[in-house]
C-alpha cells in the first residue's frame, strides 16, 4: 500500500495513500503498534525501515475501503513532498536514448558510455503536490518539463553490484525535473569553454523546480522498475508517453553505479531521467496559467499549476 505525507491543522502526517482519500496512520494503529507514531520520516515505514513490520501488521486490515470511510479526501488535505530533506537529491541527465536523440546527440551503447548524473538543492526546489511552479523572472521563455521515476534509498549503501543493488531501494515516487533550458547569467560575458555546461546546470536549480509525489510506492509492491508506464500531460494534452523499459541505464545500474563512487544513504533520491516529449524539442515551453500532470501508472498522479 502507498504512503505518503500530507497536512492537516498545520501539522504534518503520515497516511495510506488511495487515489481518492488519505488514511492517517493515527485512525487505524493499535496499541501493540503506537511505536509507528514516532516514525521520523516516511523512509522508517519503507522496506528496510525501522517500523515497515508494524506498516505490514497495519495493511493485513486497513482497506481502501475502510480508508475511505475513515479517512480524509484528497482535496480536504494538503499533500506534501514525501522526503522532504533528502541528504542527497540526484539526477540523472540522457538516460532514455530517444530523448537524447530529440535533444540533437546521438544515443551511445550502455556499454561505451556512463550515467550523467548531478544535483539540485533540495530546500528550494523541492515542491509539494498541488503547489505552484513559479517561472524564474531572470529567465522566463524556455521552461520546461521532464517526468521521470524517483528512486527512494532505504539502507545505507556503498560500492554494491548492479545484482544486489534493489535490495537498498525503499520506493519509488514521481518527479517532474523543471529545467531552463534558455539560462544564460550575464549576456555580456565573455565566452568561456564551459559556459553552456554550466548555463544547462544553473538552468536545473530555480527555486520549485523539482515536484515530487504524491506518495511513495514500497518496493516490495513492485517488483520491476523496468515496468512503468508513465505520461505527462500539459493542459490535458499529452506531452510524453512512455515507459522505464526505456532507461539506457536501468534503476539497479544506476544504484551501484553512484554507490561505488558516492555512499548512498536512507531517504536519498535519485531520479532517473526523462523519456522524449520534452518542450524543447517541440518548441513548447511553460507559461503561467498551464497545469503540469505528471502520471506513472501504479504510484500515482503529480499535479502542480505554472504561475
Amino acid at each position: 500500500m502507498r504512503l505518503c505525507r500530507f497536512e492537516q491543522n498545520s501539522e504534518a502526517h503520515f497516511g495510506f495513500y488511495t487515489e481518492d482519500a488519505i488514511g492517517p496512520l493515527s485512525n487505524f494503529v493499535q496499541k501493540s503498534e503506537r511505536d509507528i507514531l514516532t516514525a521520523e520520516s516516511l523512509v522508517d515505514l519503507l522496506p528496510g525501515g525501522k517500523y515497515y513490520d508494524l506498516v505490514i501488521s497495519m495493511e493485513s486490515r486497513v482497506s481502501e475501503d475502510l480508508i475511505q470511510r475513515d479517512g480524509f479526501k484528497l482535496e480536504d488535505v494538503q499533500l506534501l513532498v514525501p522526503i522532504p530533506n533528502p541528504s542527497k537529491l540526484l539526477l540523472l541527465a540522457g538516460n532514455y536514448a530517444k530523448h537524447v536523440e530529440e535533444s540533437g546527440g546521438r544515443a551511445e551503447e550502455r556499454e561505451k558510455t556512463f550515467p550523467y548524473v548531478f544535483m539540485k538543492p533540495p530546500s528550494t526546489t523541492l515542491t509539494n503536490p498541488g503547489d505552484p511552479v513559479r517561472i524564474p523572472a531572470c529567465s522566463p521563455d524556455q521552461i520546461d518539463w521532464e517526468l521521470e521515476l524517483g528512486v527512494v534509498i532505504g539502507t545505507r549503501c556503498s560500492g554494491v553490484t548492479e545484482e544486489k543493488a534493489l535490495n537498498f531501494v525503499a520506493g519509488y515516487t514521481v518527479v517532474n525535473d523543471i529545467s531552463d533550458r534558455a539560462f544564460r547569467p550575464n549576456p555580456q560575458r565573455a565566452e568561456r569553454s564551459r559556459d553552456p555546461f554550466f548555463d544547462w546546470l544553473h538552468g536545473k536549480w530555480h527555486d520549485t523546480f523539482c515536484p515530487m509525489g504524491p506518495c511513495i510506492l514500497p518496493a516490495s509492491d513492485f517488483e520491476d522498475p523496468q515496468n512503468f508506464q508513465m505520461q505527462l500531460h500539459v493542459n490535458g494534452q499529452i506531452e510524453q508517453d512512455s515507459s522505464t523499459a526505456e532507461m539506457v541505464f536501468p534503476v539497479a545500474a544506476v544504484v551501484s553505479f553512484i554507490s561505488n563512487f558516492v555512499t548512498l544513504e536512507p531517504g536519498d533520491i535519485i531520479s532517473t531521467g526523462t523519456p522524449a516529449g520534452v518542450g524543447k524539442a517541440k518548441g513548447r515551453f511553460l507559461k503561467a496559467g498551464d497545469t503540469l500532470t505528471a502520471k506513472i501508472e501504479g504510484i500515482g498522479v503529480l499535479e502542480n499549476p505554472v504561475v
